[in-house]
């Protein structure tokens, strides 16, 4: 008999092993929900990231294009345009353009400065020329703005209404009416901004 209240007391072996089988595995669920948890945190900050760059480089781009300024340039014995927009053998656009204001010229007569908008290393990519005007060894200070980027496309708006993809075009204001950025990232996610400059 006093075997018997002995056994009834305690926990045999087998409860024992069962309950610990069921806290390991609370144990390893709330592990997997902990890690998910974090692995989402993460993907959640570089995808916030990655937009807040696209965003400032946009609004970079805009405030840019929108102090364009209708002048030629002397770069060494050649006259460009004032305002380029090519594409180049994969497609991608490279607009340059005569800006108002300087950054880094702090003659009172050389307010305005040569810029540049294009793709490079999967990055879009600012170039800044200390001048208007220059000679043609000067090469341009380049920054990265946005990456993660496969493809650039701009098209411009002409005086009729159709969208051109190359500029200066014959018999058209030395500035086009507005532009089209198109923007591909590297998940295939396309960005388009239409910007009116006239």
């Amino acid at each position: 008999m006093s075997a018997n209240r002995s056994r009834g007391g305690g926990f045999t072996l087998i409860e024992i092993l069962i309950a610990l089988a069921i806290l390991a595995l609370i144990a390893v669920l709330g592990y997997r929900a902990t890690s998910s948890l974090a692995q989402s945190e993460v993907k959640l900050s570089d995808e916030s990231a990655r937009w807040r760059a696209l965003d400032g480089m946009f609004a970079r781009l805009e405030a840019d294009m929108r102090a364009a300024l209708p002048r030629t340039v002397r770069a060494g014995n050649s006259v460009e345009p004032a305002w380029v927009g090519a594409t180049d053998a994969a497609g991608n656009a490279t607009v340059r353009f005569s800006r108002a204001g300087t950054e880094s010229v702090g003659e009172p007569g050389a307010a305005g400065q040569r810029i540049a908008y294009r793709l490079a290393n999967g990055a879009i990519e600012v170039d800044y020329w200390p001048h208007l005007d220059q000679p043609a060894s000067v090469a341009p200070t380049a920054y990265a703005l946005a990456g993660g980027v496969t493809a650039l496309r701009v098209s411009y708006l002409d005086s009729q209404g159709g969208w051109q993809e190359r500029w200066p075009v014959l018999g058209e204001p030395t500035l086009p009416r507005g532009v089209r950025i198109m923007l591909t990232q590297d998940d295939g996610t396309s960005i388009e901004r239409w910007l009116a400059l006239r």
